[in-house]
């Protein structure tokens, strides 16, 4: 389980009074054995009512737990029913899960019975293009300036926090997390797709330069000035992408070069390593 750290103390006041591990375990119980009372918890645990409640609404602040009446089957004697203390979708969340293991095994199906590695890319640019419509609409309603900007903030909305910023010949677009990177370290077709759509999105051939799912940091990638000046094409226009021919086609892919080598000196100092 995720720790859930109390509210008010610093982590090492939490360390050392205990109250993270304590109030782990009071999360955990509920898990075990479904919503239960104040005084189911302190009987298990060895802990005061007192301290129970403290745990208890540390926890409901962190929207781990909620509280609701007990469920009466039969006759229901007088008074108001005990309350009793549920997880919430987000104290679910909080214990560990084994969603990436079993995407990871649709994946593997998959690859195996259904098309080999062609089919995984398959998946992964219908399940990204599934995702893209919401950022299409938020980059097309941006100034042309500002998209990169606008796909940030779309991406964030769907987990990524992802943030713009300034590179000397273009922009990075930086990803500081990733839903499904555990998937994505065994088929980084994900990557890819996604990669894809931004290009799209932003009506010019963008580089990958780190992943997450790759050991960096963060995920980041470049987008060349040109795309400021174009205006960006939408995820469903019949623009091409790619760096264009002649010699205004060179003079752009190394301005990028140039770009990537900076931004990627960037993004190692961020992560640790040096990017893929």
């Amino acid at each position: 389980m995720k720790n859930v750290g109390a509210v008010g103390e610093s982590p090492q006041e939490e360390l050392a009074t205990g109250e993270r591990s304590t109030r782990n375990r009071v999360a955990r119980s509920i898990l075990d054995h479904g919503p239960s009372t104040v005084a189911d918890l302190a009987g298990r645990l060895g802990l005061t009512q007192a301290a129970v409640r403290r745990h208890l609404d540390a926890l409901a602040s962190d929207d781990v737990v909620e509280a609701r009446e007990q469920r009466v089957y039969g006759t229901r004697t007088r008074g108001r029913p005990a309350k009793v203390f549920a997880l919430t979708d987000c104290g679910r969340d909080a214990f560990d899960q084994s969603y990436d293991a079993l995407a990871v095994d649709a994946l593997r199906w998959i690859e195996e019975n259904a098309g080999g590695e062609a089919a995984v890319a398959a998946f992964a640019r219908d399940r990204m293009e599934a995702q893209a419509e919401a950022y299409r609409r938020a980059v097309e309603a941006a100034d042309p300036a500002a998209r990169t900007e606008a796909l940030a903030r779309a991406l964030t909305a769907d987990g990524y926090a992802a943030t713009a910023r300034n590179a000397p010949v273009g922009e990075q677009l930086c990803q500081h997390h990733c839903p499904v990177a555990h998937v994505a370290e065994r088929y980084p077709q994900l990557c890819e797709a996604e990669t894809e759509v931004f290009s799209r999105l932003l009506g010019t051939h963008v580089q990958r330069l780190a992943t997450i799912a790759h050991g960096d940091g963060v995920c980041t990638t470049f987008i060349p000035r040109a795309a400021h000046r174009s205006g960006g094409r939408s995820a469903g226009g019949s623009g091409r992408t790619g760096t264009t021919g002649g010699p205004a086609g060179a003079a752009e892919a190394a301005r990028t070069a140039e770009a990537a080598k900076i931004s990627s000196q960037a993004s190692a100092s961020t992560s640790g390593r040096n990017p893929a």
